[in-house]
């Protein structure tokens, strides 16, 4: 539910200008920011890469904008005794020759409880009318995707139709925040791309039309831990699936956290989740997910499947950094899915995860290390969650 909010609002409400047009030049200039501090003539906010002194007269209008519906025809009349630390702001005025400091005209308001309140709706949104999974097929003549559903009791397959109108995102590169997903279309979706979607469910949960789509490509690799380099904020692992070596760079990830040893042991013995049988045939008859194409769970939290909250579970488990990890240990790691098999980028680290792995070598799920022996198929509970409004 993180939103990039700035540039969020600099598009709805300015159509993505940098400036106000005016009648006669010059130009007003917009700048976001975040609340630091009220003065009844100052605001200091937190811009994208400093620090503003905002200057307030008693010609400065104060408007407040809707988080629901961001837009400057609606924006009502406020007081500057609205406006409190923490509060997104766009401020226009004029720079003068210090660009340290900009005389208000106008200071847009966004507050930060108008912002949670809409968050909470928009959560609520894609945890009822959601759904998560992994892409299994895509059919671009039909235009339908079928999804594999995974939850802690098992898999499903429903087949995706996008509604007329449908909107399209992808997240970027080494990133699963949806405030940073760019536009996209059914053509960039491709078999083992995670998916989640807002829209319509069938009584019998077997079709799904939606209103809009993010994807993404993400991979799964698991391996024990080879060196530390707490200064580059790096790691080396030993992949298990083909005993080489991969630097794994830490300072992109999202999520670091560790399973407790008794809780990832049950689980690792529970169905569906990487256990005895896990990794091959899971209840319902649907194959495992395989190492390079993460799991079908997903989601900020994975509400949207059926049952889920796994991403609600690893929430309250510890927050690591690479200082708390040990040369030996066995840790999973989700990145991009990328063409370098020997550097990537972590977008969420998890450390406990040997009885996960070890319940798959055991039912013969990560034969052939190395080897060319075979595809690893093994899953790690949270891994592939990613975030959505």
């Amino acid at each position: 539910m993180r939103f990039a909010i700035f540039s969020f609002l600099l598009f709805v409400i300015f159509g993505g200008t940098v400036s106000a047009q005016t009648s006669d030049p010059p130009k007003a200039s917009l700048v976001p920011g975040e609340v630091v501090s009220v003065s009844d003539k100052l605001l200091l906010i937190k811009t994208k890469d400093s620090q503003l002194t905002v200057e307030l007269t008693a010609k400065t209008e104060f408007k407040r904008v809707a988080a629901e519906k961001p837009s400057i025809a609606s924006a009502t009349p406020a007081a500057l005794s609205d406006i409190v630390s923490g509060d997104k702001v766009i401020v226009s005025g004029f720079f003068g020759e210090d660009k340290s400091r900009l005389p208000a005209r106008t200071v847009y308001l966004m507050s930060q409880s108008d912002i949670a309140q809409r968050n909470a709706k928009d959560a609520q949104r894609w945890t009822v009318r959601g759904i998560s999974g992994k892409v299994a097929t895509v059919n671009p003549q039909t235009g339908q995707v079928a999804v594999e559903v995974r939850t802690l009791m098992g898999s499903s397959m429903t087949m995706l139709s996008p509604k007329d109108g449908a909107i399209f995102k992808r997240y970027a590169p080494n990133s699963v925040k949806y405030s940073e997903a760019v536009a996209s279309s059914l053509s960039d979706i491709k078999p083992g791309d995670m998916i989640r979607a807002v829209g319509d469910k069938s009584a019998d949960g077997l079709s799904f039309a939606a209103e809009e789509v993010v994807t993404g490509a993400f991979q799964t690799i698991a391996g024990t831990v080879k060196s530390i380099d707490t200064a580059k904020n790096e790691i080396v692992i030993t992949n298990l699936q083909t005993n080489k070596d991969v630097t794994i760079a830490l300072a992109t990830a999202s999520t670091m956290k560790k399973f407790p040893e008794e809780f990832a042991q049950r689980m690792a013995g529970g169905p569906g989740m990487g256990g005895r049988g896990a990794g091959g045939q899971r209840p319902g008859g649907a194959p495992g997910a395989q190492a390079g194409q993460p799991g079908a769970g997903g989601g900020r939290p994975m509400r949207g499947g059926r049952g889920g909250g796994i991403d609600e579970m690893l929430e309250r488990f510890p927050t690591i950094t690479a200082a708390d990890l040990k040369v030996g240990d066995m840790i999973a790691v989700s990145s991009t899915r990328s063409d370098s098999a020997d550097h990537i980028s972590a977008i969420k680290l998890l450390a406990g995860v040997e009885p996960f792995i070890r319940a798959a070598q055991a039912s013969g799920n990560l034969r052939g290390q190395g080897q060319g022996g075979g595809q690893a198929s093994f899953n790690i509970p949270g891994l592939d969650g990613f975030d959505v409004p």
